[in-house]
């Protein structure tokens, strides 16, 4: 704790008070800070990231959930179907995101000529503003295997008696969902849950690969990247600091940002886990 945690949380308030390029160290107060409230990619970039909790997290877990919940009702061949839709988790990061934007590449990408089959005309994906966050959240729920195991060992745990008495009470599938399977998996899903906010708070590396692949611009020799592409739609706060603080080697700023992402991810870590206790004492 002392080394991997309480040392480097406090080097990063220590640092947030001064300007530090790797080299020189100034202090500077509460500069840093002024700054923050004044840098309009703050505001961009945050909103951003909120939504990515709001909509992205929400979605691959309901969506982890319902493949679980359907492999708990199949009769044949649940294997097959579990390792299918573990396959993508096992993918890296960077190469499922290069795929993933190559294949939904609106001019020769399959995922749109197969929605030509139907007369429907696909959209720029990664390109449009509009539609690059729903793309990230569909690889995301591309990529869940890993969430949709967690939750098939949490359901296949429900004792089956549970399930007995309220059909013999003549609770239907879905009264059965709410009043057993939910209470019963409670922990699991909080777990979940927090995890993927606090993963989303920390969302980098599909977004910067993403935003790189779709713009064309490579590091080669006088050409620039503005992580964010398309018009800082996918611009996180993660990515503003590692911009803040690798690029523009503004270190004590990259700290301040450091920071926020610390104190959101705790503010949304205790709400959730009041919810879920909230929750646990109406049941």
């Amino acid at each position: 704790m002392s080394i991997f945690f309480v040392y480097p949380m406090l080097s990063t308030v220590y640092f947030s008070f001064h300007r530090y390029d790797m080299y020189t160290l100034e202090f500077v107060g509460l500069d840093n800070y002024r700054y923050l409230l004044q840098d309009p990619r703050v505001a961009v970039s945050a909103r951003n990231t909120l939504w990515l909790v709001v909509v992205m997290v929400p979605a691959t877990v309901l969506f982890s959930l319902a493949l679980a919940q359907l492999v708990t009702r199949l009769k044949a061949g649940a294997g097959i179907i579990r390792t299918i839709f573990y396959l993508p988790s096992l993918v890296p990061l960077a190469a499922g995101t290069i795929t993933f934007v190559f294949l939904m590449n609106p001019a020769t990408g399959p995922w749109n000529q197969f929605l030509a089959l139907f007369g429907i005309h696909g959209p720029d994906w990664f390109g449009d503003p509009g539609w690059s966050k729903p793309s990230l959240t569909l690889l995301s729920m591309w990529s869940c295997g890993q969430l949709a195991v967690i939750f098939l060992a949490a359901l296949l745990d429900v004792p089956r008696h549970l399930y007995e008495a309220a059909a013999i009470d003549g609770a239907g599938p879905w009264r059965q969902f709410r009043s057993v399977t939910l209470p019963m998996i409670a922990p699991v899903l909080m777990f979940s849950l927090v995890t993927n906010v606090i993963y989303a708070l920390q969302y980098f590396t599909q977004a910067m690969i993403a935003s790189r692949v779709a713009s064309g611009v490579t590091d080669s020799a006088g050409s620039t990247f503005s992580p964010g592409y398309p018009e800082e739609s996918l611009l996180t706060l993660p990515q503003w600091l590692f911009q803040a603080g690798f690029r523009d080697y503004s270190m004590g700023y990259a700290c301040v940002l450091a920071l926020l992402l610390f104190g959101a991810s705790m503010i949304f870590t205790l709400i959730l886990l009041r919810q879920f206790r909230r929750a646990g004492e109406d049941v």
